[in-house]
């Protein structure tokens, strides 16, 4: 990864990975997805989820990689799914979000990421970058694009749109994942730069 600016990726999920791909090319960064298993931990906190992981799985891989953790907050349910939100797509799904809603009236949500980076060479190094999204949820599903929750939430920026209805381009530019992307890209481009630099100075 020193030789080029190569960002390894570990998920086990190809649409995270195609996000991800298309929003670190901006800043001129390959990704490079790997499958590791980690042991998610129970936490109330995503945080603390995606820390865990990325030094678990930079452990087991032994090279700077990178994870990402994400998850729906419902107000009127307390924040519910949260931190539990893909144990909780698989059980109720979307269908399941929206009944136990009803016929709520307000449905103010957020989504929220958070990208961890570990290098286990540089001391175990770990940093994470979070993004947030406010929206509400749909009263249907609507959308054939993107994954999970996807269908029922319309972010704020694009009122009577869910992230479903857009394309992989759109999603981006409002999505909480985009945006934790995006500054996890703008500062692994000055940890890169620093690393080569550190790397000259030790062949001198």
């Amino acid at each position: 990864m020193r030789k080029g600016k190569i960002a390894f990726f570990v998920t086990g999920n190809v649409h995270k990975f195609h996000e991800a791909r298309h929003v670190l090319k901006e800043f001129g960064i390959s990704t490079a997805m790997l499958n590791q298993d980690t042991t998610e931990i129970q936490a109330d906190c995503i945080d603390a989820i995606a820390e865990a992981s990325a030094l678990e799985a930079a452990k087991k891989c032994n090279m700077p990689i990178f994870v990402e953790d994400a998850g729906l907050f419902i107000s009127a349910l307390n924040g519910f799914p949260g931190p539990y939100s893909s144990y909780v797509y698989r059980t109720l799904g979307n269908q399941g979000i929206l009944k136990l809603l009803g016929e709520v009236t307000s449905r103010d949500a957020y989504f929220y990421s958070c990208v961890a980076f570990s290098d286990p060479a540089n001391a175990n190094l770990l940093k994470c970058f979070s993004g947030k999204v406010e929206g509400n949820i749909a009263l249907r599903e609507s959308g054939s694009h993107g994954f999970g929750f996807d269908p029922i939430f319309e972010p704020s920026a694009m009122v009577g749109r869910t992230f479903a209805e857009m394309t992989e381009m759109e999603k981006n530019k409002y999505s909480h994942r985009a945006r934790a992307l995006r500054s996890f890209g703008s500062w692994y481009m000055e940890y890169h730069a620093q690393l080569k630099l550190n790397h000259g100075k030790t062949r001198r």
